[in-house]
């Protein structure tokens, strides 16, 4: 009897370790992917503070030869070369940190922190969107898997934007709000989109499905492993006074 418990337990953590495999491949495929269609966007974000720096630079070079040059304006321009060296910079850290490949390893993370970063990496996209955010005035710690924890982030907020594209939205919002929901934390991603049709809220997390055709119908279905993966859940809902609402919680953690 205790060689079929032991057997039973070795096969469990042998299929649990063939789970977190699967799901870290799959993370990594929908990462790819989206990182394929954010390129553009990136791009254009890149170019902005390129674009100022040249002609910073390009103002620095006049001034320069001028007899009696004004040091407090030569220090603001090199002050601002600077600042657009490093959003340039950043723009291609966090690229490389959302492509790069990761393993299914836990630690102690803000919940806070991945969402300020998801929404800074969308900011090129999110400017139509209108996007917004209010974060819970104390820590909510977690333990998370901060590259896959931004993936099932990422997925939501870019459902969001999507639903902001139907011609028949008015008022184009994303409004992205974290919060403790007692032993939990939330992220919650508001859109004024046209909502989701009540018999589909469950249907929408299901491998393949989605309301447009040039998607692959993935991230939300990944995106439900990655968070039922780490302890929590996640779930949809209408909006009375109109949209949708997608809702993430996790367990907080124990803070020693």
């Amino acid at each position: 009897m205790a060689e079929m418990v032991s057997d039973a337990w070795r096969a469990n953590q042998i299929a649990d370790v063939a789970v977190r495999r699967r799901l870290t491949e799959l993370a990594h495929s929908s990462r790819h992917s989206v990182v394929g269609e954010l390129v553009a966007s990136v791009a254009h974000e890149i170019n902005q503070p390129l674009g100022a720096i040249v002609a910073n630079s390009e103002t620095l070079k006049v001034l320069l030869r001028s007899p009696a040059p004004d040091l407090t304006e030569l220090r603001r321009i090199a002050a601002d070369i600077l600042h657009d060296g490093q959003r340039a910079a950043n723009v291609i850290r966090h690229l490389r940190e959302f492509e790069k490949r990761s393993t299914f390893e836990l630690r102690d993370v803000d919940l806070v922190e991945p969402v300020q970063d998801t929404i800074h990496f969308l900011s090129a996209l999110a400017v139509n969107a209108n996007i917004s955010s209010s974060f819970a005035p104390i820590p909510l710690p977690v333990k998370a898997n901060v590259v896959q924890l931004h993936q099932a982030i990422m997925s939501l907020v870019t459902n969001a934007m999507d639903a902001m594209s139907d011609p028949s939205v008015d008022q184009r919002m994303v409004f992205v709000a974290t919060e403790r929901m007692n032993n939990a934390a939330k992220v919650s991603i508001f859109d004024r989109g046209p909502g989701i049709p009540p018999d589909k809220l469950e249907e929408i997390f299901a491998p393949f499905f989605s309301t447009k055709p040039e998607r692959m119908g993935m991230g939300l279905s990944i995106a439900r492993t990655i968070i039922e993966a780490h302890g929590g859940q996640i779930w949809a809902e209408n909006v009375p006074t109109g949209g949708a609402v997608f809702h993430i919680s996790l367990p907080l953690a124990t803070v020693h």
